[in-house]
């Protein structure tokens, strides 16, 4: 794209409502935080919906054989250092009616209010991406508004090489996007899909209610059709107007702020203090509870979960120069905007008053993760 075409393209979007600083409204599009982990295997097992690896990007599969690898991989076009990486490890040629594999990509509804969508000075939405397989495949790109019960559904076309895909969906004047931090849109990726969603007629680019399953995935190739597939993507851009612009490249600091919104992984510091992993400070409140203070480097998105790496043993108070090994750990509260409270529980060996360190023992899958994904 030239300058010109670059700089009309901005300027229209501005028009419609869009930014030229921050117009990227989803995050991670550049695929380079991945706090869960660098690579997941044996994915597509039960009815599942969540993030694997790379932050802010779910898949979701159901009653499936097939079987895949997802990773973060630095095989990006020109300009990316990093892209996600699907590899089919099982295939499924047998494709019952209810099955399914989505990529998914969900929002906020106070991110979105700029679209005026359910208004009469509602805009359009252009989503674009870097994409490429093992060869030449079809899928559906599908907006879904959650709020209305409202969908649309583009196709898009892979090939074995990197191209840039822009879909631009036309603009909604039934429905308005929810102002609050709930699930309002997801932008969804099927891969595979049996009749139960295939089985319809495929209407391009436009908005309805109450979507018909059978229409939502019509046409569609299957990730699943063999081992040899593949699927890469980077440079995930979702943007106020009609015209994509390049993609907006971010520091990475400010691209693992958004991502904390959702989800704060403190992970296992790989023994560089002799093996024992200090998380964080607290004082004993009884003979058996510690309450251990985390601050959020950001302000998360609503009151997280905990999840713990390994089991509650692996984890002690280290107190009055001596440590107590844990018997369990929950999040007790806190605020999403100052700080989080984790009880340490230990059967015994606290002392009322007296101060101490949440400290994991010399073990690499130890981590405190606090999670308040969409």
């Amino acid at each position: 794209m030239s300058k010109a075409a670059e700089l009309a393209n901005l300027i229209g979007n501005i028009n419609a409502g869009g930014g030229g600083v921050n117009r990227n409204i989803f995050q991670n599009g550049g695929m380079n935080v991945a706090q869960r982990s660098t690579s997941v295997t044996g994915i597509g097992s039960g009815a599942v919906d969540a993030c694997k690896t790379l932050d802010r990007i779910f898949i979701a599969h159901g009653n499936t054989d097939g079987r895949l690898t997802m990773t973060q991989t630095a095989d990006g076009p020109s300009g990316f250092a990093n892209c996600l990486k699907l590899d089919c490890t099982t295939a499924d040629t047998s494709i019952a009616a209810g099955e399914y594999l989505q990529l998914k990509f969900k929002f906020e509804g106070q991110d979105l209010q700029t679209i005026k969508k359910g208004t009469s000075d509602a805009v359009p939405i252009t989503v674009s991406f870097y994409v490429k397989g093992n060869g030449s495949a079809t899928y559906m790109c599908e907006l879904e508004d959650h709020d209305n019960s409202r969908n649309n559904q583009q196709q898009f076309a892979v090939t074995s090489s990197w191209n840039r895909v822009s879909l631009t969906f036309v603009a909604d004047t039934t429905g308005a996007f929810d102002d609050d931090t709930a699930h309002s849109l997801s932008i969804i990726f099927w891969l595979h899909a049996g009749s139960t969603y295939t089985g319809g007629t495929y209407t391009a680019n436009t908005w309805t209610g109450s979507v018909s399953a059978a229409n939502r995935a019509v046409g569609i190739s299957s990730f699943f059709s063999s081992t040899d597939n593949t699927f890469f993507l980077t440079g995930m851009q979702v943007e106020v107007g009609q015209n994509p612009t390049e993609f907006e490249h971010e520091p990475f600091e400010r691209t693992l702020a958004k991502c904390q919104r959702y989800l704060l992984r403190y992970p296992y510091d790989g023994g560089t203090n002799g093996g024992y992993t200090r998380y964080g400070i607290g004082y004993c409140i009884s003979s058996t509870e510690t309450e251990v203070a985390f601050y959020p480097p950001v302000h998360m998105r609503a009151d997280p979960s905990l999840t713990i790496g390994g089991s509650a043993s692996d984890y002690y108070i280290w107190h009055a120069n001596g440590d107590t090994a844990l018997t369990s750990m929950s999040i007790e509260g806190g605020s999403t905007m100052e700080y989080l409270v984790v009880n340490a529980i230990a059967s015994s060996g606290f002392s009322a008053g007296r101060a101490g360190s949440l400290n994991a023992y010399n073990n690499s899958t130890n981590f405190l993760q606090f999670d308040s994904e969409l």
